[in-house]
């Protein structure tokens, strides 16, 4: 028992997150391709020659294919070396951004948006589960945060980026995603040490979607990231009024971008010292609040205050998106540390099909007549509906 606690001490003390920084990297790199299209499916649609709701179907045509997937995927690959699994969904994501960014008609770039999906719903499942393997537990929320930073950055910096770029031609931001994605293979297959993860069967893998508390935790996920999509996907038409200039929006983004990833640093750290489950609640409880709060005062018709509510609402959803991501998964790994491919795996596929379904909502609501800014008083609804589920699974035995 001794000599196991020993050696437990000492590989916490010679861990180092310097490997982790090209899983950083490409992290980034899906962090522009899952935001920056956003503000161009004008040019999309102009370009391959289709409307502009057929151009937004890019984006569920990724959400969507990620979210039924990723644990199809997970699980498929989780007898595979770690590195390699995280080199493959790399390339797969790559390669889809290549085509998308070379195609000439639109069912090809459809095609490069399901390709890459696959592989980022792969990637986004491997590099979770490799953090949590060979992170030692008290430190696992900083890793995490480390990780996670880089598709937080990617908000700050590389989607207002691509978006000005994006101006000349929307082609060059997938470029500019794909390129990213070389480097951080290249990091990856010289930096990242190996790792063979505990081969399971399938049926043993799956054995946790019994547990109503875990299953509720992944609800959990996709009710936050419902509540925030119903307000993101269309968070020009609510700021619009109030900043009608493009590159007002650009540096707004960098702006949320830095939110998050101030949320994200924040809690990581939190999660180490405190229970995830109550660190999550907390920021379920704040993005609630933002959202009732943000709704009541974009009802305001002082022009000056609208545009001050607006900029302190978005800015606050993105300290609290960003925040909700480490102790979502620090409180999964501890649930489940018996199956971390397929429960990261399955956290993806929340987020996807969260994404997926707020944009909908979004948009059933604004055809229904509703005004953007009616868009907070929705999401406060499912994130509300959200805060009591958090609360019920938080009480919920564990066994």
């Amino acid at each position: 028992m001794t000599e196991t606690c020993a050696a437990e001490t000492d590989a916490d003390q010679e861990f180092s997150y310097r490997p982790l920084a090209w899983l950083a990297v490409a992290t980034f790199s899906m962090g522009i391709d899952g935001y920056v299209l956003t503000g161009l499916l004008p040019s999309i649609a102009e370009d391959l020659h289709v409307s502009v709701a057929a151009a937004g179907q890019l984006m569920s045509a990724f959400a969507l294919t990620a979210a039924f997937a990723g644990p199809v995927l997970g699980a498929l690959t989780s007898r595979w070396e770690r590195r390699t699994t995280i080199a493959v969904a790399l390339a797969v994501f790559v390669l889809g951004n290549l085509v998308v960014g070379l195609a000439t008609t639109y069912p090809i770039a459809f095609a490069g948006r399901v390709l890459a999906a696959l592989g980022a719903c792969l990637l986004n499942a491997a590099v979770s589960g490799y953090v949590i393997a060979v992170t030692p537990v008290r430190h696992r929320g900083k890793a995490l945060s480390f990780v996670l930073g880089g598709l937080l950055t990617a908000t700050a910096l590389g989607v207002p980026f691509g978006l000005l770029i994006g101006q000349s031609s929307w082609r060059y931001p997938m470029i500019l995603v794909a390129a990213m994605g070389v480097v951080a293979l290249a990091g990856i297959l010289r930096g990242l040490p190996r790792r063979q993860l505990p081969a399971a069967r399938l049926t043993d893998q799956l054995r946790p979607l019994a547990r109503p508390r875990l299953v509720g935790a992944l609800l959990v996920t996709t009710g936050i990231l419902t509540g925030s999509f119903t307000c993101f996907t269309y968070a020009v038409l609510i700021l619009g009024p109030s900043f009608p200039a493009g590159w007002m929006i650009v540096v707004i983004m960098f702006g949320y971008g830095v939110a998050s990833a101030l949320g994200n640093a924040v809690t990581g750290r939190l999660a180490d010292r405190f229970a995830a489950p109550r660190v999550l609640t907390v920021v379920l409880v704040f993005l609630l609040l933002n959202s009732i709060l943000g709704m009541a005062g974009l009802m305001l018709t002082s022009a000056a205050a609208l545009a001050v509510i607006a900029v302190s609402w978005f800015f606050a959803q993105g300290i609290g998106n960003g925040g909700a991501a480490v102790p979502q998964q620090v409180r999964l790994a501890g649930l489940a540390p018996e199956s971390p491919a397929i429960l990261m795996a399955l956290n993806g596929s929340a987020i996807s099909l969260g994404s997926a379904l707020g944009s909908a909502l979004g948009g059933l609501a604004l055809t229904a007549g509703s005004a953007p800014h009616d868009l907070l008083g929705i999401a406060a609804v499912v994130l509300a509906a959200t805060l009591v589920l958090q609360l019920t699974v938080s009480r919920v035995p564990r066994s």
